[in-house]
């Protein structure tokens, strides 16, 4: 999505939640400083260059949702890119499957990430107010290709496509580089697997915000977007909801 059509939503997200813009603008601007050269270049386009016309499966990290099951998809999707938000990551390696790219704001298992991005994963690292020392400390440590997005404006290093957390941001990521189709796999936005009443409250007011962001997608974006059940079926957006990794 254009970042124009975006920006609206994104303001009404940062007021809600209370995210300052100037924290936005230095992890904005620590990201960029920490990428190295070649990750600052054509960020955009490469990830295109991985997912144009294929078929990705998006995949989420919604309790109990596991890897997704490549081999029960139907005859016909025979150019499959995986997405894999954040926490998903280390499901996918644990089933042998290294994702195609992989968006992260860092806040789940970074491990995993780092060992997909050595073996050929495509890294988006999303910065924010919330995450400059997680950038600090894992931005260095990756070995592979990676691309930087942030909440704003996108730049001639950084991207911005639209999407809040992890999960719905990859679906942008995938609308906006031309994928033939989306398949959301281990996405649940109803519930939350958190004691603390705080944090649990927290999260949920994301997870309705990353639903409303799809939504929003689905209204204004150009790729078919579906939701992949444990049964096998699908069904078109939104009858299924989801979860993965959040903000």
């Amino acid at each position: 999505m254009e970042y124009a059509l975006w920006a609206p939503l994104y303001e009404q997200i940062a007021r809600d939640l209370g995210f300052p813009f100037e924290r936005e603008e230095l992890g904005r601007d620590r990201l960029d400083a920490l990428l190295p050269a070649e990750a600052r270049v054509r960020p955009l386009e490469r990830v295109r260059d991985r997912l144009r016309g294929r078929d990705v499966v998006v995949v989420g990290a919604a309790p109990g949702a596991g890897p997704p099951p490549l081999w029960r998809l139907p005859a016909g999707h025979d150019r499959i890119a995986v997405v894999a938000a954040d926490s998903a990551t280390g499901a996918c390696l644990d089933a042998g499957i290294v994702p195609t790219a992989i968006v992260t704001d860092l806040d789940g298992p970074v491990p995993p990430e780092v060992t997909a991005n050595r073996r050929g994963a495509l890294v988006v690292v999303h910065a924010h107010g919330d995450n400059l020392a997680a950038v600090e400390e894992w931005v260095p440590q990756f070995p592979g290709e990676l691309v930087g997005s942030w909440a704003g404006p996108p730049t001639t290093s950084l991207i911005d496509v639209g999407g809040f957390t992890d999960g719905d941001r990859a679906t942008y990521l995938a609308d906006a580089s031309g994928a033939r189709s989306i398949l959301l796999w281990g996405f649940d936005f109803s519930h939350v697997d958190e004691s603390d009443e705080a944090t649990k409250q927290r999260k949920s007011a994301k997870l309705r915000w990353a639903e409303r962001a799809l939504d929003e997608l689905v209204s204004r974006g150009h790729t078919p977007i579906r939701v992949w059940a444990r049964d096998g079926s699908t069904s078109a957006y939104p009858l299924g909801k989801s979860v993965e990794s959040t903000r």
